[in-house]
């Protein structure tokens, strides 16, 4: 039900992959959205780290797949490292690059890599006592630039998880905040003054539990990025 694949390595922990991609982001004729790939690379980055530290993996690895031609490849980078550095990681890097092929469009992929302990891994773990929220607002495309004062940072997101009192994180992407509801609660209505179907793009919100009593702190912390969600049984 998350967008992480969870495989086996002992009987304590397991190794756990994230992933991401864009096209049609970049500086090409045929792009859609014109952006640096340095912004490019960071976004990417962000998502696919996001998705793995939001069920407790501690990142190990980042590879990178690069359609767009050689030369973007150390901006792409520089993207990718700044998404690090303000998670505060440190992590080695591999990938590759399309160089016979040339492409009219931008493509890159990203893929996260790390471990989880199995019992501290937040993934089902909300009690039924628990409320929902919205941490951030859907953006995409060039509103991710327009309206950056509205997108999660990944400074709060680095808060949200060291957070007592926050049970679950699930990051939003391109299909919305209703349809990770969904996986979650099923057909079971909501309400929130957010667009439910709009695109979050490089999860620019997140979906999260968390303890009731802890709400007000809560809500220090995220100011006017705290969208409570009305869950209507």
């Amino acid at each position: 039900m998350r967008d992480v694949l969870c495989l086996p390595l002992n009987e304590k922990e397991e190794l756990v992959l994230a992933a991401d991609c864009s096209g049609g982001i970049g500086l090409k004729e045929d792009d859609v959205v014109r952006v640096p790939y340095d912004i490019v690379g960071y976004y990417g980055a962000r998502v696919a780290l996001m998705e793995l530290m939001s069920v407790g993996a501690t990142p190990k690895a980042m590879v990178m797949q690069n359609f767009v031609e050689d030369e973007a490849w150390n901006e792409l980078v520089r993207g990718v490292k700044q998404a690090m550095n303000e998670l505060q990681l440190s992590l080695p890097m591999t990938g590759s690059t399309e160089s016979n092929m040339p492409l009219k469009q931008s493509a890159v992929g990203w893929t996260a890599i790390g471990t989880v302990e199995k019992e501290k891994k937040r993934i089902g773990v909300t009690p039924p006592s628990a409320r929902w929220a919205v941490i951030g607002e859907p953006l995409v495309g060039e509103a991710v630039l327009e309206k950056n004062d509205r997108v999660l940072s990944l400074s709060l997101f680095r808060s949200l998880l060291q957070f007592d009192g926050v049970y679950e994180m699930i990051p939003i992407g391109s299909k919305g905040i209703l349809h990770e509801w969904k996986l979650v609660h099923g057909d079971r209505p909501l309400q929130c003054s957010l667009p439910l179907t709009a695109s979050a793009g490089p999860a620019t919100c997140v979906l999260i539990s968390y303890e009731g009593e802890k709400e007000e702190e809560l809500r220090a912390l995220t100011s006017s990025l705290f969208y409570p969600i009305v869950n209507k049984l």
